[in-house]
Order: structure tokens, then C-alpha cells, then sequence
């Protein structure tokens, strides 16, 4: 974990700050907010970002948009290299209330590295930051939300379960694992969780699944890694899940 930059951003001309934070593998900032709006963008690498049990994957087409003061955890499993905009909200005409993910295409991030040049003249500043707000469109698909349960028993079989995603073992075997009977179990984790043992291990599965997704690795290989016997199976659970393809969903689409 890593402090994070929290509080005033320096002023300029405009409403957009930019700064930029290399993560190393598995680097994370501690939780915290901002007291201006953020859109949290991956220039290199893969980014996730928690708020509160909602969790986003952001490869380089999509961003989120965090309204200020919103509490958030923002990090990599692999290097990467956040880059942060900073919107002053007096000056801001956005008003999402909510994090919001938001397509990037070659034109944003193309402007937002404009906007990034500190030898930019007002007038030009000015005239990049109106288009940089056009640009923000809003994606319909929802953030993957992997409740922590209290309950000890409950935890020791989400931290499994979240240690690997592949574990094949069923709600019995946990149940044995953890000393507490089946029915006792699966009441815990609708307690805990408000959610089924079964919504929940899918959720941690596709949650997991995203970064592999976004370097690369084929659906079959991911599908596999994270407990399911086909990728079909995989497919329809992420469709199911997320409201969108894998796919379309990493292109910055839906």
C-alpha cells in the first residue's frame, strides 16, 4: 500500500489538473478522497478501483469518474501508470453524483496527454478542457461487487475462495472446512453478504478474471483459471453479471 495525494490540487486557468502515479505489481493507495471530482484513467497497464464492496477494472478504454469526496482504493496487479484529472467542481458543469465509468477513445486520452504539457497556453487549455467534458460518455455496465463478510467462517471462505477463484469445491466442502454445517453456512453468506454463496464466488471470479481479460490472455485460458469448465459458461455468467461482453466491455463499448 502507498500514501496517497490527498487534498488541494494547485490551481490553474481551467477546471483540469492532471497528474500522473506509476503503480508497481500489486501497489495499492490506501483509502482515501479528493475534495475535487476525479476520472481515474490507466495510461499504461490495468487499473482497479473499490469503493466501498463496488469494484471497477479500468484497461486504457474506459475510466471512472469519482465525484468529489467519494471515498476509493485505487491500484494494479500488474505495473501500471494512473493518470488522474482533477476537475475543480465550481468550475466543473459535470454533476454525476455516483462513480460513473466512462469511455476513452483516441481522441480523449490524446487530449488529456494535451492537457498534461505544463507549457500549454491558457487560451488552448481552455478550448481542450471543453471538448475533454463533451467527450465524457457515460458506460452502462455495472461495477462487480464482492461484499466482505464479518463473520469469521464467512471470511475464512471468501479469503479462500478469493486466494483462488478456480477453487472447485462446493458450498458442502467449504462448510466442512470451516466447521459450520451447510444450512448454517449458506445463511451467513446471504447475512453477510446479501448475496448466495453462488452469486457471490461468481462475482469474486469475474472480478478476478478482468485483469487477465485486459492483458490479453485468451477467454478459454481465463475461464479456466477462474473455475469455470467452458467458456461459454464463463461468457454467459459475465453477460449475466456485468450486463455486457467481456469484449465489449474491455473495448470501452458498453
Amino acid at each position: 500500500m502507498t500514501g496517497a495525494v490527498v487534498g488541494a490540487v494547485p490551481a490553474g486557468v481551467g477546471a483540469i489538473v492532471v497528474g500522473n502515479f506509476p503503480l508497481a505489481s500489486g501497489q495499492w493507495f490506501v483509502p482515501h478522497s479528493h475534495p475535487q471530482h476525479q476520472l481515474a484513467w490507466a495510461r499504461r497497464g490495468v487499473l482497479g478501483v473499490a469503493v466501498e464492496d463496488a469494484y471497477w477494472v479500468l484497461p486504457s478504454t474506459r475510466a471512472l469518474w469519482l465525484p468529489a469526496g467519494v471515498v476509493h482504493r485505487t491500484g494494479a496487479t500488474r505495473d501500471a501508470v494512473l493518470c488522474s484529472l482533477y476537475f475543480v467542481p465550481d468550475r466543473c458543469p459535470q454533476d454525476w453524483t455516483l462513480p460513473t465509468p466512462v469511455a476513452v477513445d483516441g481522441l480523449l486520452a490524446h487530449l488529456i496527454g494535451y492537457l498534461d504539457r505544463a507549457e500549454l497556453p491558457d487560451d488552448a487549455r481552455l478550448r481542450a478542457e471543453a471538448v475533454v467534458l463533451d467527450l465524457l460518455r457515460p458506460l452502462p455496465a455495472t461495477p462487480i461487487d464482492v461484499p466482505t463478510p464479518t463473520d469469521d467462517r464467512v471470511r475464512a471462505v471468501a479469503d479462500a475462495l478469493l486466494a483462488d477463484p478456480g477453487d472447485p469445491r462446493s458450498l458442502d466442502a467449504h462448510a466442512r472446512a470451516v466447521g459450520a454445517g451447510r444450512r448454517t453456512l449458506t445463511r451467513l453468506f446471504v447475512q453477510d453478504t446479501g448475496m448466495t454463496f453462488d452469486r457471490w464466488r461468481t462475482h469474486a471470479r469475474l472480478r478476478a478474471a478482468l485483469p487477465l481479460l485486459a492483458e490479453g490472455q485468451s477467454v478459454s485460458r481465463v475461464a479456466h483459471a477462474v473455475g469455470y469448465a467452458t467458456p461459454s459458461a464463463f461468457l454467459a455468467a459475465f453477460r449475466r453479471t456485468v450486463g455486457t461482453s467481456p469484449g465489449r466491455y474491455l473495448n470501452g463499448d458498453a
